[in-house]
C-alpha cells in the first residue's frame, strides 16, 4: 500500500471505509491543528475548542460512510466543527461567561513573544465581538486559508454571500478595533 501521506483525504477516507480503519489516525493528523484552531476562533477558549474538536472526529468516524468521496473531505469535516461550535455557543448563551486568567509561554525572545501575543490577543479581542456570520467566513477566508468554495460548502451559503460577509467583516473588524485602540 502507498504510503498514507501521499494520499487525498478521499482516498484515505475509501480506504476506511473498505478495509482499513486505522488508517483514521492519519486524518486526524492532518486535521487536529487546523481544526482546532478554527474552534478556537469560534468559541475563544481553547479547552472547549478541544471538545469540540474531539466530538467532530468521532461523528465524522461513524458517519464516514455517509460522505461523498466526490467532495472535498476538508469542507465536510470542518462544516461539522462549525455545527459542534454552534451547538456550544447556542448552548453559552444561557448561561453567564466567566472570564478566565490566560497563562503565557515563556520564549526565547520575550518581548517579541509578548508582541506577537498582544497583536494575538487583541485581533481574537476584535473578532470575538463581531457577531458569529461575519467572524465565520473571516476566520475561514484569512485564519484558515479556505477558499470562497470551501467556505460556502462549510457555511451552506451562496458564494456571493461569502464575498459579501467577508468583505462587511473587515469593515465591522476595522471599526471594531479602532474602538478599542482608542
Amino acid at each position: 500500500m502507498k504510503d498514507p501521506s501521499t494520499l487525498s483525504d478521499e482516498k484515505i477516507i475509501e480506504l476506511i471505509c473498505k478495509k482499513d480503519k486505522e488508517l483514521y489516525v492519519h486524518v486526524i493528523k492532518r486535521y487536529q491543528d487546523k481544526l482546532m484552531r478554527y474552534a478556537n476562533y469560534l468559541i475563544g477558549d481553547e479547552n472547549n475548542a478541544a471538545d469540540i474538536v474531539q466530538e467532530s472526529f468521532i461523528k465524522a468516524y461513524i458517519n464516514l460512510n455517509g460522505f461523498d468521496t466526490r467532495k472535498k473531505f476538508s469542507s465536510w469535516i470542518y462544516r461539522i466543527v462549525h455545527n459542534q461550535a454552534m451547538n456550544l455557543i447556542n448552548k453559552q448563551k444561557k448561561q453567564v461567561s466567566l472570564y478566565k486568567e490566560k497563562d503565557f509561554d515563556s520564549g526565547i525572545d520575550i518581548e517579541d513573544d509578548f508582541i506577537k501575543k498582544e497583536l494575538k490577543t487583541r485581533a481574537h479581542n476584535c473578532l470575538s465581538q463581531m457577531a458569529v456570520s461575519y467572524r465565520e467566513p473571516l476566520s475561514l477566508y484569512y485564519l484558515e486559508e479556505k477558499s470562497y468554495e470551501e467556505i460556502s460548502d462549510v457555511l451552506r451559503i451562496p458564494i456571493g454571500t461569502v464575498g459579501t460577509r467577508i468583505n462587511r467583516a473587515k469593515i465591522i473588524m476595522k471599526n471594531i478595533c479602532q474602538k478599542i485602540k482608542k
